[in-house]
């Protein structure tokens, strides 16, 4: 019962770094903001948000479910679903619970703080190439054929890439709640219709 009161504490105390650091990253821009200013407003020691975070870009890229989420999806369907099926729920699944959370309601905001940092956009980059990595290994666990594999992966990276463009102009500014559901509506749209051409290709 005591660890669990300490593992409860601990992880308190990484969402509070976590919002006062996005808080402050949106307001000023990433590059703006520095990790002592992080843990000043938080009201923690520099080295209490290095415990949590090793980097400061760990700061901006907290949620992992971008990159992370394809490849655990993958490696927990069953082993007769299509690889295809497969992507396209999870990332409906995630375009959802980030809609219910409200991050969507600051996505547009978020990607401008990264179009606004060379760091962010270097991240960015090496997230996209774990992305595929780790994907690929997940669809090469289910079959032999690598070839297949790196392309399917390569493939869903680039659906995703353009749907995020999609939102970006699907979403408004200040978007108020009437205006995000619409946003989901026509964002899941585009999901149905991108992932079918994504179908096809691999056929």
């Amino acid at each position: 019962m005591e660890l669990g009161r300490r593992e409860r504490k601990k992880q308190q105390t990484r969402q509070a770094i976590s919002d006062v650091a996005t808080g402050l990253f949106l307001e000023r821009g990433f590059d703006a903001v520095t990790v002592a200013d992080v843990a000043r407003a938080a009201d923690v020691a520099v080295q209490t948000v290095f415990n949590h975070f090793p980097a400061k870009e760990d700061l901006f890229f907290d949620e992992v479910g971008w990159w992370t989420g394809p490849a655990r999806a993958i490696r927990e369907a069953p082993a007769d679903a299509d690889p295809v099926d497969v992507l396209e729920t999870q990332y409906l699944q995630e375009i959802r619970e980030r809609l219910a959370v409200g991050h969507l309601a600051t996505w547009k905001q978020f990607v401008r703080t990264i179009e606004g940092s060379p760091a962010l956009l270097a991240r960015r980059r090496l997230t996209a190439e774990e992305l595929e990595r780790s994907l690929t290994e997940a669809l090469d666990e289910r079959s032999p054929d690598h070839l297949r594999n790196r392309l399917t992966a390569a493939l869903y990276a680039a659906a995703q890439k353009v749907l995020e463009e999609r939102l970006m102009t699907l979403l408004p500014d200040d978007a108020s709640p009437e205006e995000l559901d619409e946003a989901q509506r026509e964002l899941e749209a585009a999901v149905t219709q991108v992932f079918a051409v994504l179908r096809r290709g691999l056929g």
